[in-house]
């Protein structure tokens, strides 16, 4: 099949050269999952109409969910075998990498059976309800099926990248993305099959890309293959201790997601007491395009957090530095050059998804500018909580994300509108991003001063 392994030494290789090799790769196939999500958005916009978009953004909270768990059994195996590898310790990176799979698989089953058990309840406290309820819960019902798929598919990346083959974690996003846009077309259009083939859809090209790791790490693995787990009493507890650190290490990336899921949840609520479900249709355009800026700036992160924790790792904190600086101006590059142009295409970009003249479509093409100034930020944010994704400093990690996605983010959708009128609405998220960037800098700043302090003082009491 395809044999795209890279011979990458993260400890002495030009670190621009080194982040350019990753970065490309993963920002390619991130772009092809994001144009499986746009291409999805247009086929249900214009095959179903505003309320297929509206009920698929009133499930979108569940899919968030799974995939942070599967970001936080990537992100905490791939950090922990990151580190041990930089220890030449290749058993202890494989024992991890097996066990997180295992932890992966276990939680999507116990979740998948819990929303499948009570899903009523589960739509209610989405804010399904009405004329919604019946295509919301009938995506739900054929959606699920993914989302367990996707928690494998997520922390399979992760381990691919990591054991040197970004160029297969590649291939492992387009190749299921481009089977997901003509299953799409195929179903919404010849077949009308309605909201159902939308999800199935999604469930087949998932179904093919956790294929497809499953393939790499049983035939195409080199260094984290899988590795048989004992079944002792003693190695379970051992199993359950690596799991718990590896959790604690990618927790932040549950909560981003989680996050996400909050904008949605939070976004969906005002704008529906605000604009009613008109409303809900045109910010459901928003939450169909901010997984690409989002997952743009995951690619960043992504890109940096195997070079960083290798050489966290191994002590090497100069190439740390030199990793978040590169990651640090991709980030923000990219973020400009994504505000110019949802600030001067918005009218166009809108009718990608509904037709034009349609008040949902005003409402979308008025606050996507608005909604556009908090890039910037927001890659601020997304590249710092990489960064201390990376070295184990889960707790920060954990506080920026808190900030920018559920503490400032409800805040700001309970008191902008009151402030601003119907621009807070569009204004909230961008409110949110910018006070977690003042946040950051000076938690940044008083942690850089703070050596400095301390030998001033110590010197002192030397003197």
């Amino acid at each position: 099949m395809f044999d795209n392994r890279d011979d990458i030494d993260f400890g002495t290789a030009d670190i621009g050269r080194l982040f350019s090799k990753y970065f490309f790769p993963t920002l390619m196939g991130m772009l092809f999952s994001m144009a499986f999500i746009i291409t999805d958005g247009i086929f249900v916009g214009h095959g179903i109409g505003p309320e297929g978009l509206a009920a698929i953004n009133l499930v979108g909270p569940i899919m968030m969910i799974i995939s942070g768990l599967g970001m936080m059994f990537g992100i905490g195996a791939s950090v922990v075998a990151a580190i041990h590898l930089s220890h030449d310790n290749t058993k202890a990176a494989r024992i991890n990498v097996t066990q997180a799979f295992m932890a992966g698989i276990v939680t999507s089953l116990i979740v998948g059976i819990v929303c499948y058990c009570f899903p009523h309840a589960v739509l209610r406290m989405l804010g399904a309800d009405g004329a919604l309820y019946g295509i919301a819960y009938e995506y739900y019902i054929w959606f699920l099926p993914t989302c367990m798929l996707m928690m494998i598919e997520c922390i399979g990346l992760f381990v691919i990248r990591l054991d040197g083959s970004p160029t297969y974690a590649m291939i492992a996003n387009i190749i299921p993305a481009v089977v997901n846009i003509i299953l799409d077309y195929i179903f919404i259009f010849p077949m009308r099959l309605g909201i159902m083939g939308a999800s199935l859809a999604t469930d087949i090209g998932g179904l093919v890309a956790v294929l497809m790791v499953v393939f790499y790490m049983v035939f195409k693995a080199k260094t984290l293959k899988l590795h048989r787990i004992k079944m002792s009493l003693v190695s379970l507890r051992l199993s359950l201790r690596n799991v718990w650190y590896m959790i604690r290490t990618g927790v932040s990336g549950l909560v981003g997601e989680v996050a996400v899921a909050t904008m949605m949840l939070a976004g969906n609520l005002m704008f529906k007491r605000y604009l009613g479900s008109d409303g809900i249709s045109a910010y459901s355009i928003v939450c169909y395009l901010f997984p690409l800026v989002y997952m743009i700036y995951n690619a960043v992160a992504q890109t940096a957090q195997p070079i960083v924790s290798y050489n966290y790792g191994a002590g090497l904190m100069q190439r740390v530095r030199r990793t978040l600086q590169y990651s640090m101006l991709a980030s923000t590059g990219i973020g400009l050059a994504i505000t110019l142009v949802f600030v001067f295409f918005s009218p166009q970009i809108v009718r990608i998804f509904l037709d034009e003249g349609s008040v949902a479509g005003a409402l979308a093409s008025e606050g996507l500018p608005y909604y556009a100034i908090g890039f910037v930020f927001m890659a601020i944010n997304i590249c710092m909580v990489g960064y201390y994704q990376s070295v184990e400093k889960s707790a920060e990690a954990v506080t920026v994300t808190m900030l920018r996605g559920i503490i400032f983010l409800v805040l700001s959708f309970i008191l902008a509108p009151k402030l601003l009128g119907e621009k807070g609405l569009w204004l909230a998220i961008p409110i949110a991003e910018l006070l977690t960037v003042v946040c950051v800098l000076i938690g940044y700043n008083v942690r850089r001063n703070r050596p400095k302090a301390e030998s001033k003082n110590n010197k002192q009491e030397t003197l």
